[in-house]
């Protein structure tokens, strides 16, 4: 199974070349001379390596790569293409291809790119394993903990985590690659590309380490009476100027009725800016000239405020509604952590609060914050000092 391999190409003499060389390098090998035919053979046989040209009748090899990736994410795709089709090429690796070779074909280039896909896999294999034992390991050590609770949450982080800096050393390794292509052909177009891949990867380094240090300190609750409009009037005094560069409008309809009830000011400042920066996010993605970001605050009479952050920008699928307070998730590609909204739903947690989100793709979102009317006397000191006065 591990040296089964699908060979896709619409050229009979380029198949039979191809399918005596892999053999003679010891690969198994299934043909195909279409996109149709290699996802039935892919579906049926499930090879772990697939080879397959870029422009090809019909289906071309792009959208074989999407639909084997959909399908299986751990193939290893490498493409075929001409010397004039470096574009294609290129665009096949932001679909995760594993490498590609150019025709005429060149033996060793061939090898070194099968090498390198049976690598990844044999890579894969072992940090799977390796995963498998970490995992039973912290199982068993959980086990032996007295705070069980505490311990399924850091665990939670922790996946989390691993899997947000896997996808930053996959996106770095991906800018290096294009780099390499780029010095190797002294080809400045994809020396630009790579280094702008690189930089957008360590961009998310960074800001992965800043928001971690954040979700650390928000772990804090700091609470004093003050009045619910007064965050919403800092955000919107800082973000101003962000939007109107951006040619959005922010807005506010700040409600009257409000009083002062206890809350930590700083950590609701967190929040509400958090949802603002997604907000205007959305609008910046959606390409509507006319772009508006509204700030709401209510009373009702179960809670002492509702905050309401409503933006006409992309919106979001069901899927992605489903996702978005899940740790590390993120939908801003090499810009994103996930850490905002998992830590601003942590402090509305901790208030004993609610957050939800109404969201249609195209339409726009709502993210809604209720905040309780009354907290215990011992946590809001300022009620007695108050009271005392």
């Amino acid at each position: 199974m591990e040296n089964l391999i699908l060979l896709v190409d619409d050229e009979e003499d380029i198949r039979d070349v191809l399918e005596i060389s892999l053999a003679d390098i010891g690969y198994q090998v299934l043909t195909a001379e279409n996109g149709e035919d290699a996802l039935d053979i892919f579906s049926e046989k499930n090879p772990p390596i697939v080879l397959s040209d870029i422009k090809m009748p019909g289906m071309d090899g792009i959208t074989l790569l999407q639909k084997i990736k959909q399908k299986n994410p751990d193939t290893e795709v490498i493409m075929i293409t001409g010397h004039g089709d470096m574009d294609l090429a290129i665009k096949s690796l932001k679909f995760e291809a594993t490498d590609f070779v150019t025709k005429p074909f060149n033996e060793d280039a061939l090898e070194i790119a099968l090498k390198r896909a049976k690598e990844r896999i044999f890579m894969r294999r072992q940090l799977r394993e390796y995963t498998e034992n970490l995992e039973q390991l912290v199982e068993e050590k959980t086990k032996q903990l007295v705070d069980a609770e505490r311990m399924a949450a850091v665990g939670e982080t922790v996946s989390g985590l691993s899997h947000g800096i896997k996808n930053i050393a996959g996106g770095l390794k991906g800018g290096i690659f294009v780099l390499e292509k780029g010095i190797e052909l002294d080809n400045k177009k994809y020396l630009l590309q790579g280094w702008e891949m690189v930089k957008g990867n360590v961009d998310k380094i960074r800001n992965l380490s800043l928001d971690l240090l954040n979700y650390g300190k928000s772990s804090d609750i700091s609470y004093s009476v003050c009045h619910p409009n007064d965050p919403v009037k800092e955000v919107i005094s800082l973000m101003k100027p962000r939007a109107e560069e951006s040619r959005i409008d922010l807005e506010t309809d700040l409600g009257t009725e409000l009083e002062d009830f206890c809350f930590d000011p700083e950590g609701i400042h967190r929040c509400i800016l958090d949802l603002v920066t997604n907000a205007l996010d959305a609008c910046k993605a959606d390409a509507r000239k006319e772009k508006r970001v509204l700030v709401r605050t209510v009373g009702t009479g179960e809670w002492g405020v509702e905050y309401q952050v409503t933006d006409n920008g992309c919106g979001m699928d069901e899927d992605t509604r489903n996702k978005i307070f899940q740790s590390f998730f993120s939908t801003k590609g090499t810009r994103g952590t996930g850490i905002g909204l998992m830590m601003t739903k942590k402090i509305i947690d901790q208030h004993h609060g609610q957050i939800e989100v109404k969201s249609e793709e195209g339409k726009g979102s709502t993210f809604i914050i209720r905040l309780p009317a009354s907290m215990p006397r011992h946590q809001c000191p300022d009620i007695n000092v108050r009271a005392e006065s």
